[in-house]
């Protein structure tokens, strides 16, 4: 009786001890490490996000509407703008600067940054465009601008040309490492025109970039100055003349996510954003062109 005693109380002590163990088996620790996974995950999709884009000047009024679209549309990103000449963006990427996304406006400074470019152009072997990132995103126009007031009586390049020639005119135009200043290099060429004797003489006015430029012709310290439509739109000065591709060639904006970057994803999605048809729209309202891919 007392071994059928002792057999029952063994058993019982048994099934208590695995009922314990099929208590423990709820899974409540892998429940919470689950959690906490989810719950990371959520917080990593909330991380800020500061992507810094580097663009040409002649964007500034464009890519801010689009950069406050953006953020609305994504809460995590905040988007920091440089802008300045193409030039100078340029140097200050290959100094260091934290720099997610380039968008210049001209080829050349890309190429300067780019190992796969000319070595002729690319003569330091730089290499910070981001393999398969590159693209040609907008074209621009170079335009003749007359200042308000002015008793020039130019309305066309040809006229431009006859007055820095022979009469008495002041007019603007970018630097020599300013995208729009190498375009007007090229127009000031094309019309065989010294820009050296031009220069000498008094008869240019230089902008560290298209926004100094513009400033000039809408403040009327210079009787005309050559810029962008864009700029020119964005400051509410008329177009006199329009540059043909013969003269200056065509004015083509690259954009390029950079291997430095520390968020190479993040700058590419906001590239793609800008060839949406909602930022073409914006873009095209000031005079950009789409670029056919």
């Amino acid at each position: 009786m007392k071994r059928k005693m002792t057999s029952v109380m063994m058993m019982l002590v048994l099934t208590a001890g695995l009922a314990g163990c099929g208590g423990g088996a709820e899974m409540t620790p892998n429940e919470t490490v689950a959690d906490k996974k989810t719950e990371d995950s959520k917080n990593k999709e909330k991380e800020q996000v500061d992507l810094n884009v580097f663009a040409a000047a002649s964007m500034t009024e464009t890519l801010t509407e689009i950069g406050e679209l953006y953020e609305k549309e994504h809460p995590q990103v905040k988007i920091s703008f440089n802008f300045d000449s193409s030039g100078t963006l340029k140097t200050q990427i290959q100094e260091g600067a934290a720099c997610d996304l380039f968008i210049s406006a001209g080829q050349k400074q890309m190429d300067q940054l780019d190992i796969k470019a000319d070595p002729e152009v690319n003569t330091e072997e730089l290499d910070f465009v981001k393999e398969d990132s590159r693209i040609n995103i907008l074209e621009n126009k170079v335009t003749l601008c007359v200042s308000e007031g002015s008793e020039i009586g130019i309305k066309t390049f040809d006229d431009l040309a006859e007055a820095l020639k022979n009469g008495n005119i002041l007019m603007a135009m970018g630097n020599q490492d300013v995208p729009v200043g190498q375009y007007t290099q090229k127009i000031l060429e094309f019309y065989g025109l010294n820009e050296e004797e031009l220069a000498g003489a008094g008869k240019i006015s230089y902008g560290s970039n298209v926004k100094e430029v513009t400033t000039q012709i809408s403040e009327s310290s210079v009787d005309c100055g050559i810029i962008y439509c864009t700029d020119a739109y964005s400051a509410g000065l008329t177009v006199s003349d329009y540059a043909a591709a013969d003269m200056c060639g065509q004015v083509i904006y690259p954009a390029s996510v950079l291997k430095t970057s520390e968020h190479q994803e993040d700058a590419q999605a906001f590239l793609d954003y800008l060839q949406t048809d909602s930022c073409m729209e914006i873009f095209q309202k000031v005079g950009f062109s789409p670029i056919e891919q």
